[in-house]
Order: structure tokens, then C-alpha cells, then sequence
């Protein structure tokens, strides 16, 4: 039997092993590099420097008299930055004022504004004029129609010319309204200004309807405004008629504070306002001649005097507190 062939195994030769394939990733992108973008700086500095700049501007013109005042002495300037300034803490921290249907009033244009009167002092005036500037999306003017014996007012006087305000004339009134202003008037005048606390919120007359007629001649609506609040600031309990005839005014108040506090007692309660506009009356349908007719100005001011009575009764029920 030949010998088998013995094939020997080397235990120290290592083996050899299939080669790996090893996966190369492809290159990488270096991340770009992102330069930091530096903190703005505090505008808080840079806000009081323009503010200081602004006020140093308007002084300027002030005293160069660098600015402009219309044919009736108003002066839109001082009546921005000074005025609505100062009344306008009373408007949203005193009185805190919630003002309604403010999109009844046009956005462009002349429109007169009807309001309740009431208050001893006529404070309600002056907020409904914030109301105006400060709610509507367009920041009209109002341009109030007062009494004469608002420009007979020393200081007064000069400031109410200074806000827009003007002499309640019909010549007046249809000028501002033709030029497209806004025109605010209270028809109840200082009958409703100086009427006890037992007839608040009670309308009193509104005169001849001369501001119907007005509005008739100029072809711009009537915009009804019931203000309630205004009533329960001074709540006048009683009217010194004798003393009122000595100092020349209409009526002279006797409230619970004033004058048992002395200057104290004319500090107005903090009570809470509400200013609601109405739908506006049309009167650009009506003839040229419809202003001397007497039976349409009576039913116009009727119409617009009851929408105004209404709507304070409405505000009224709605009302939680005279305070909050």
C-alpha cells in the first residue's frame, strides 16, 4: 500500500484573512463660521436722549416763534405735546375712560359731534376731546364749540384757543365743519352743567336747533355722544345764587366737599367714565333750503337728543358702580 501523502498544517503561520472593505465617508463640509452678531444697545438711553432732543426742539420753536397756529388761534403743536400731555393721566388713570362706537365717527371729513353736558366744571369736554384724539384710528381733533364766558377767562382764555376750541356761533361752526373738521357742541350749555344731583342724567332742552341748522348748511352728518360719569364728579347738592350774581357766573356750587374743604373740596370724585358714540344722522340728502325749516330742525334735534337720552339709560342699567 503506498503511503499516504500527509499534508501538514503550519499552527504558526498566521491566516491570512479576506481584506475588509472599509466604507469611506466623503469629505465634510466645513461648517461655516459664524461671526457673532453684537446685543444691540439699550434703547432706553437712546429713547430719553431723543425725548430730551424733542423737548429742546419744541422749546426752540417756542420762543423763535417757529410754528403755526389756524385763522381761529389753534395750535396743533402745543395741543399734541402739552395738553393732551397733561389731560390725558385724568383720561385713562382718574376718570379711566372706556370709550365706545368711536368707528362712528368719520374717518375723513366734517362731522359734528352732539354730547350731553353735565359736571359743574366742564371736565367732560375735555375728555371727550382725548376720547376722539387718542381712540379714533385716523387721531382726529376735536374742535369744541364753547360759552362766552370761556374767552372772557383770563389764562382760560388763551389755552382754549390754544386747543381748538372756539366761539359757539354758527359762523364759526360752518366754517370749521366746511373745512372738513371735526366740531364738537353740548347744546345743554350751563343749563345742564349746573343742574342739581337730582336731575342728573336727565337732559335738559337743547335750545333752537342751531346746530341742526348748522349741519344742514355745511352737508355733514350729526354723530350723537352720550358721556356718563361726568355727573357724579361734583355732585351738586345746592347753588349759591346770590354769590353766582356777585362773581358774574351762571351758578356758584355748593357740593358735599366744596366749600367745606376749601381748595380741597374742588378736587373731582374718581369716578368711572364711559363715552359712547352713536350711529351717525346724514343731513347731505337734504335741500339747501332745508336749514330754514323750522319743523325738520325740531324733529332733527328731537331725533338727536332722544338717541342721546336712550343711550345714557342703556349705559346706566349697564353700569356696576359709579367708582368702578
Amino acid at each position: 500500500m503506498a503511503d499516504a501523502k500527509v499534508i501538514q498544517f503550519d499552527e504558526d503561520r498566521p491566516r491570512r484573512r479576506p481584506p475588509r472593505r472599509v466604507r469611506v465617508a466623503p469629505p465634510v463640509e466645513p461648517d461655516p463660521v459664524v461671526e457673532p452678531v453684537p446685543a444691540e444697545p439699550a434703547t432706553g438711553g437712546a429713547g430719553w436722549d431723543r425725548r430730551i432732543a424733542g423737548g429742546l426742539a419744541f422749546l426752540r420753536r417756542r420762543i423763535t416763534g417757529d410754528y403755526e397756529v389756524d385763522d381761529f388761534g389753534y395750535d396743533k403743536e402745543l395741543t399734541d405735546q402739552v395738553l393732551m400731555s397733561l389731560m390725558r393721566p385724568l383720561f385713562d388713570k382718574y376718570f379711566r375712560v372706556e370709550v365706545k362706537g368711536v368707528e362712528n365717527i368719520p374717518k375723513e371729513g366734517g362731522a359734528l359731534i352732539v354730547a350731553n353736558h353735565s359736571g359743574t366744571l366742564p371736565l367732560d369736554g375735555l375728555m371727550l376731546q382725548v376720547a376722539v384724539h387718542d381712540h379714533h384710528p385716523a387721531e382726529r381733533h376735536l374742535r369744541l364749540l364753547a360759552a362766552d364766558l370761556v374767552f372772557m377767562l383770563p389764562v382760560v382764555n388763551e389755552l382754549a384757543r390754544k386747543a381748538g376750541h372756539t366761539l359757539a356761533c354758527a359762523e364759526d361752526a360752518q366754517r370749521l365743519l366746511e373745512a372738513g373738521e371735526l366740531v364738537g357742541v353740548m347744546p345743554e350749555g350751563f343749563k345742564g352743567l349746573g343742574k342739581p344731583f337730582g336731575d342728573r342724567y336727565k337732559l335738559q332742552r337743547f335750545g333752537r336747533g342751531g346746530f341742526v341748522s348748522t349741519a344742514l348748511r355745511a352737508g355733514t352728518p350729526i354723530v350723537p355722544c352720550s358721556i356718563v360719569g361726568a355727573e357724579e364728579i361734583y355732585p351738586m347738592v345746592g347753588n349759591a345764587k346770590t354769590l353766582a350774581r356777585l362773581l358774574g357766573v351762571p351758578y356758584f356750587p355748593i357740593t358735599p366737599t366744596f366749600p367745606l374743604l376749601g381748595p380741597l373740596g374742588a378736587l373731582p370724585l374718581p369716578t368711572k367714565w364711559t363715552i359712547q358714540f352713536g350711529e351717525p344722522i346724514p343731513t347731505d340728502g337734504y335741500s339747501a333750503e332745508a336749514a330754514e325749516d323750522p319743523m325738520l330742525m325740531f324733529n332733527l334735534t328731537d331725533q338727536v337728543r332722544e338717541q342721546i337720552q336712550h343711550t345714557l339709560y342703556r349705559l346706566l342699567v349697564q353700569r356696576r358702580s359709579v367708582f368702578f
